[in-house]
């Protein structure tokens, strides 16, 4: 059954009406394609008399209410349905005017669409050839670790203008990269955490440049382990030991190359300490932690919450800076954090949101800093192409609010594929 056609049946817990059963509370869907009606969705509560006499005007045979979603019963069917005809002529030319001001936004969200898309065609681009390219120096560390550190090098600078000059499209395609990625696809994200959170805090580019680079090499101790203790969410004290020492193994063979700042070399060896002493493996406290570790340490824990080795312990990004504020927040420089939470917003660019009216969404642009709570959201709406997807700016729709971040693994592959269609892209190293 094409999509025309179910759009033209009841579905589970609808009721046929026609327009003379209309009413402000009752939840109705238009039996055609979101391109052919002027209304931000096929499917929606009647709002006021309004929207039900624009309804009425359309003059269609048949129209669907949802009773379990509707506010109020619609009203009993007339003998002889709402006609156009009806109205007034000024009403008509009125209707009419609305019905073109909307086609018109319709118009600009596609327009918002595209844009979108092309930003993220841009920002994936440079993954994907960074993730080769930082897959192939981790390939061949042991072996040419100067070569290695001059790809490293490279990539970082280049990241550094990249992903900087679109921070929304970087933090999506973080949150969008999935489960199945390796060293590379975690080393970019911490990078480019890492330089966000360090733009935010105003350090000079060549700070920047340090951290950027020692990001990348962050775990390059973990190359010598086995995938069993890396990849084991739950490791005994003795794999956990043996787990631990990647700071140090990383470290040294870092240094052994000869070729990286002590800044750098201090992000491989201590992005697991905590300000409160409880990490690892020197246990360092406060002051005695390195800037750029300290950078580096919010970064990595932030990826690790939203992409963990167990995908269905993944975090939302806003329940992970949740997580990291209310519960961890004693191990981390809190002026850091506090800028981190800025800089991603308190629903970074990627989340998946319920919304009031039982709505879905993800969102695609960062809130502004006046309005912390409302940022731009892409509704998951099957009925509507995803070329056309409704993109709501919540500042604007202020009966609109965001109800709570949701898990990817509470919702359907339908809903994700709509939502976040590049998560399904791995930005692994393969060979060849």
């Amino acid at each position: 059954m094409s999509k025309t056609d179910q759009t033209q049946k009841p579905r589970a817990s609808e009721i046929c009406i026609d327009a003379s059963q209309l009413r402000p509370g009752v939840h109705v869907r238009l039996p055609m394609s979101w391109l052919e009606h002027d209304f931000v969705f096929n499917s929606f509560i009647i709002a006021d008399e309004e929207q039900a006499r624009r309804i009425a005007a359309m003059n269609l045979p048949q129209l669907f209410c949802d009773v379990k979603r509707s506010k109020v019963q619609p009203l009993p069917k007339q003998q002889a349905p709402v006609t156009v005809s009806q109205s007034s002529d000024e009403e008509q030319a009125h209707l009419a005017s609305l019905k073109a001001e909307r086609l018109a936004e319709k118009l600009e969200r596609a327009k918002m669409m595209t844009t979108m898309r092309r930003r993220l065609d841009k920002a994936q681009s440079h993954y994907l050839v960074a993730a080769r390219s930082v897959g192939g120096a981790f390939k061949s560390f042991n072996a040419d670790p100067h070569e290695s550190i001059w790809q490293v090098s490279e990539i970082s600078e280049r990241s550094t203008a990249t992903l900087l000059a679109d921070p929304d499209s970087a933090i999506i395609l973080i949150t969008e990269k999935g489960h199945s990625d390796g060293h590379a696809a975690h080393a970019l994200s911490v990078m480019t955490l890492a330089l966000l959170l360090g733009k935010q805090a105003g350090l000079p580019e060549e700070a920047l440049r340090a951290i950027g680079i020692g990001a990348l090499l962050h775990d390059i101790g973990k190359l010598a382990f086995h995938e069993s203790i890396l990849r084991n969410p739950k490791r005994n004290k003795f794999e956990e030991a043996i787990y631990k020492t990647h700071c140090r193994v990383g470290y040294d063979n870092a240094l052994r190359a000869g070729s990286l700042s002590q800044a750098m070399l201090d992000v491989i060896l201590h992005h697991h300490e905590r300000i409160d002493g409880s990490g690892f493996p020197d246990q360092l406290r406060g002051e005695e932690i390195t800037f750029a570790s300290r950078v580096v340490a919010i970064a990595n824990r932030f990826d690790n919450l939203t992409n963990p080795v167990d995908y269905l312990r993944a975090m939302s990004p806003s329940e992970a800076l949740s997580i990291m504020w209310a519960k961890e927040k004693n191990g981390y420089d809190n002026n850091l954090l506090q800028l981190f939470v800025r800089a991603m917003g308190v629903y970074p660019p990627g989340s998946v949101v319920q919304l009031s009216g039982g709505r879905i969404g993800a969102v695609v642009a960062s809130a502004a800093a006046e309005s912390p709570l409302s940022p731009q959201v892409l509704i998951y709406e099957p009925d509507v192409p995803r070329g056309q997807a409704v993109i709501i700016d919540l500042v604007k729709e202020s009966s609109i609010k965001i109800e709570r971040p949701l898990r990817l693994s509470e919702r359907s592959d339908e809903e994700l594929d709509y939502l976040l269609p590049r998560r399904r892209i791995s930005w692994a190293f393969i060979e060849g």
